[in-house]
């Protein structure tokens, strides 16, 4: 796809930047306004799952988030925008012809669970950021059409998650901008309000919704796309309508910063830094959102929250948002031919995306630009721009590589090597497509991103960073999901603590068959390399019914782009099937019996078994003649990456035959009833660009080493060589 003039070129430093960058954005729609300019309706031809006439809204409304700013700073007399082209204007007259019922371009009434609620959020912020714009003072015509559609959602039945939101700044607007009576409106404020506070988790982390066995999520919509920029809004736009609630959700957003900074990419400099640039790790539902990623800072600097340590200085926030803008200027495949956003992450791709994406949505994108409403005299915009705080840890020592954010259940690991994080303790069972792959990988990485499933063989599950278990002989796989009794602990390497996660979930419900994983995130002294322990424990006395006789069990580390530098397709040549590097070509693949390695222009991938160096017969249920394990390069299906079109993916297989005289004579006296056996896989990821290749091998050829307690019916217990 070709890039987009004043967005792919954009250097995104400066205000007029972003004001060239959201021109450039919105340029591109002028061409599918309606007659009335009260609907926009790409000429992508996929729809969503409402209704055609909600989705032109979606095309209206979602620009709207840089629409209101930058219509007022023309106003203003602002230089950037003296030369327009974006007829900013005719979305005054979208308001008044899309909430007019005689118009043929209405926005129709609104009913429960209606899209129509979520585009009344970006109206809403039109109001209450440029009254004096979309007010429409002296026009009481259309002061009163937009008062009754937007009073439609009261009353209406709603998702108890981040909607929430939508009806309290709907209801904000009708008060503070149209003259409804507070009295009319407060009972639904306050019990909105009400529930939003309940979604809270700790640390300034709120859950989209209540946390339960339903839905444990705690993604993007927990920060830039929904509640935080939420709260920030509320912060900014009514802190006088209740005093309390304001500080509360300042402090708020100081908690969730604390780490929240550590999902972004660094800038690339000093010491080898990953080559994330300013990217997010991208993780949870929505994900064509894209650089909404970042709206977060853009909102807080808006807010002007006096942040802590190490965001207590401007530029370090104005950082973190223009290196995410940036990253993202050099995806020029995120553009349609005709320079309108396409759904899909950095490609065109539809099997990411939700049944809610219309071709419109995307548009979510622009919450990133609420940065255009900082005055241009704000230190934001006139101080320097300040590196990612892990480069200036660098200098100082202050941050660890690694550290537990307890209440989503992640570990971020911010590397040298490679930025990604650590999960488990994520699920929903709400029908969001690619569900298992979006909440419950047990790692996701702004390098490699992550893959979802689109069908059920191991080449269409596309099955990166998890494990997926079999019980008829690779027919058909489970990936791992609904983990439960989430805990963190540590383990101590040399001198340095670590923090782990515990986990155990159940593949299926009627067969006693439970699998406890641990988390362990990378060391100093093996850097690229995470573990993984698998304990499978078959509990026959819970079974109810079939009892397998054969499991196989498939780990997976991180999937690869297979393209080289110069373009070629690794899997056109054969693999080496013995790990001798050519000094002539660093980017090959390679793979024995138990372990496998791809070294790619998009970074280098790898697996090894590492049982028989951690686990002693001795001192566990395993058995030669019961555990077999064999490494495999699976070819994922193309476009099942969100970064990549074409990846490989190493893997280690292991095959346990259920073998019950063996059980009885091992467990009998102890455990009568259970059949059990540990794995351990080490999974090796380095960025592109971060060593040199003989770094690399080297990393490669020095694996963790360790032992591991792992005696039936205990958690197994590691401790490092």
């Amino acid at each position: 796809m070709p890039p987009l003039a004043g967005f792919s070129d954009n250097p995104f430093k400066t205000r007029a930047d972003l004001t060239r960058a959201a021109l450039a954005l919105l340029k591109p729609l002028e061409q599918y306004k309606s007659p009335g300019n009260a609907r926009i309706k790409l000429s992508t031809a996929s729809g969503a799952g409402f209704s055609e006439t909600a989705a032109q809204l979606e095309g209206f409304a979602r620009p709207l988030w840089v629409v209101a700013d930058l219509l007022r700073l023309q106003r203003a007399g602002d230089p950037s925008l003296s030369s327009c082209d974006a007829r900013l204007e005719t979305w005054i007259e979208g308001f008044k012809k899309g909430t007019d019922p005689r118009s043929p371009e209405y926005w129709g009434d609104v009913g429960g669970f209606d899209q129509r609620m979520v585009e009344m959020e970006s109206v809403a912020y039109a109001l209450l950021a440029s009254p004096r714009i979309f007010g429409f003072g002296g026009d009481e015509e259309t002061r009163g059409n937009l008062a009754a559609w937007l009073g439609r959602i009261n009353g209406q039945a709603m998702p108890p998650n981040n909607w929430r939101w939508f009806r309290v700044f709907v209801n904000l607007a009708l008060v503070r901008v149209l003259g409804v009576p507070l009295d009319e409106l407060k009972t639904f404020i306050e019990a909105d309000l009400e529930m939003l506070d309940g979604f809270e988790i700790g640390e300034g982390w709120s859950s989209d919704g209540l946390w339960s066995v339903d839905r444990r999520q705690a993604d993007y919509y927990s920060g830039s796309f929904a509640i935080q920029f939420a709260q920030l809004l509320f912060v900014r736009l009514a802190p006088d309508y209740d005093v309390q609630r304001t500080e509360k959700y300042k402090q708020q957003a100081c908690d969730f910063a604390q780490r929240f900074w550590r999902y972004f990419g660094t800038d690339g400099k000093t010491p080898p830094w990953t080559n994330s640039l300013g990217s997010a790790i991208p993780f949870g539902r929505s994900l064509t959102y894209r650089f909404a990623f970042a709206a977060f800072w853009g909102a807080a600097a808006a807010a002007d929250i006096k942040l802590p340590e190490p965001l207590d200085h401007p530029g370090v926030v104005k950082g973190i948002l223009l290196r995410h803008l940036r990253w993202w200027s050099k995806q020029s495949h995120i553009f349609n031919l005709d320079g309108t956003l396409n759904i899909g992450y950095t490609y065109p791709n539809m099997y990411m995306s939700e049944d809610y994406n219309s071709p419109q949505s995307v548009y979510w994108c622009l919450k990133s630009f609420i940065a255009l409403s900082i005055p241009e005299d704000n230190p934001f915009w006139s101080c320097e721009e300040m590196p990612h705080p892990m480069v200036i840890s660098e200098t100082s020592k202050t941050f660890p590589n690694v550290t537990l954010v307890w209440p989503p259940m992640q570990i971020l690991c911010n590397t040298p090597e490679h930025h990604f994080m650590l999960s488990t303790g994520q699920s929903t069972r709400k029908n969001h497509k690619a569900r298992e792959s979006k909440y419950a990988k047990f790692a996701y990485s702004s390098v490699f991103a992550f893959s979802v499933s689109i069908g059920p063989l191991l080449e269409q599950m596309a099955p990166d960073s998890t494990l997926c278990i079999s019980k008829d002989d690779g027919e058909s796989w489970k990936a791992a999901w609904e983990p439960s009794s989430v805990q963190h602990d540590s383990v101590q390497v040399g001198d340095e603590v670590l923090p782990t996660l515990v986990s155990s979930w159940k593949p299926w419900k009627p067969i006693g068959l439970v699998i406890h994983t641990t988390l362990v995130p990378p060391t100093r002294r093996w850097p690229g390399w995470h573990i993984r322990i698998h304990k499978v424990e078959w509990d026959s006395a819970s079974t109810d019914g079939e009892r397998p006789k054969r499991l196989r069990c498939l780990d997976s580390g991180f999937a690869v782009s297979a393209q080289t530098s110069k373009g070629d397709s690794l899997f056109e040549k054969p693999y080496s099937p013995a790990f001798l590097r050519s000094q002539e070509e660093s980017e090959n693949w390679w793979k024995d019996d138990t372990s496998s390695l791809i070294v790619s222009s998009g970074g280098a991938s790898g697996v090894r078994d590492l049982t028989p160096s951690f686990v002693a017969d001795g001192t566990s249920t395993n058995r030669r003649h019961e555990l077999k394990s064999q490494s495999i390069i699976i070819k994922p299906d193309a476009n099942t990456n969100l970064i990549s079109q074409r990846t490989l993916l190493p893997s280690v297989q292991h095959t346990a035959d259920y073998d019950i005289q063996s059980r009885e004579e091992r467990v009998a006296k102890v455990h009568p009833n259970l059949w059990s056996f540990t794995v351990v896989t080490g999974i090796f990821a380095i960025g592109p660009s971060q060593r040199s290749a003989d770094e690399i091998w080297d990393m490669w050829m020095t694996p963790p080493t360790g032992v591991l307690d792992c005696k039936p019916g205990d958690q197994a217990t590691i401790t490092f060589n």
